[in-house]
């Protein structure tokens, strides 16, 4: 059976085993240091005390990947902003489990009110994050050439973008005037 569901405390072991694994196998961060399991949960209680989602998928009960929306930059007028991030256990490839989490992700976003999200996507050559994300509508904003060194090469980085509930449509409902 597979589930999406919010992340919970317990989840922070594979959470972390699975970036661990990105981090020291794959050009998709460009961490070169695995962050420990409370790095982790100090990421993960950030995302939420900004009521945004932070999201895992399980398969039989198994943590397969995970998921989570944090404001495209800290200053106010990107409030409306988010870059997605997505990670899945190297055993879940190929499999439609990360179109099936991200999807879930953006409507949480949608309904935590963003109407932009932005994926950074490290390595031009990253085929299954930019698919996934092509898949799902975004668009292709731009490549940052030869900006991150890792494992004893130069790599790029890939924007894409997407507009979700009322995009750039209308003005947003602000009524604090932030």
């Amino acid at each position: 059976m597979t589930l999406i569901r919010p992340s919970r405390d317990e989840d922070l072991d594979a959470i972390t085993r699975i970036y661990a694994h990105h981090v020291l196998h794959g050009t998709g961060t460009f961490e070169t240091t695995p962050p420990t399991r409370d790095e982790m949960a100090g990421r993960r209680a950030d995302v939420l005390g900004k009521g945004l989602p932070w999201l895992v998928i399980e398969v039989d009960g198994q943590v397969m990947g995970y998921a989570y929306g944090n404001w495209f930059k800290p200053r106010p007028a990107y409030r409306y902003s988010v870059e997605d991030s997505i990670y899945m256990a190297p055993e879940s490839a190929g499999k439609g489990l990360g179109k099936l989490l991200l999807t879930e992700l953006l409507a949480q976003c949608e309904r935590a009110g963003v109407r932009k999200v932005m994926a950074v996507i490290g390595d031009s050559a990253n085929a299954g994050s930019i698919g996934v994300h092509k898949a799902l509508g975004f668009e292709q904003v731009g490549v940052v050439q030869s900006c991150g060194w890792k494992f004893g090469r130069w790599l790029d980085i890939v924007l894409m973008q997407k507009s979700i509930g009322q995009g750039d449509s209308t003005p947003p409902q602000d009524p604090a005037g932030a």
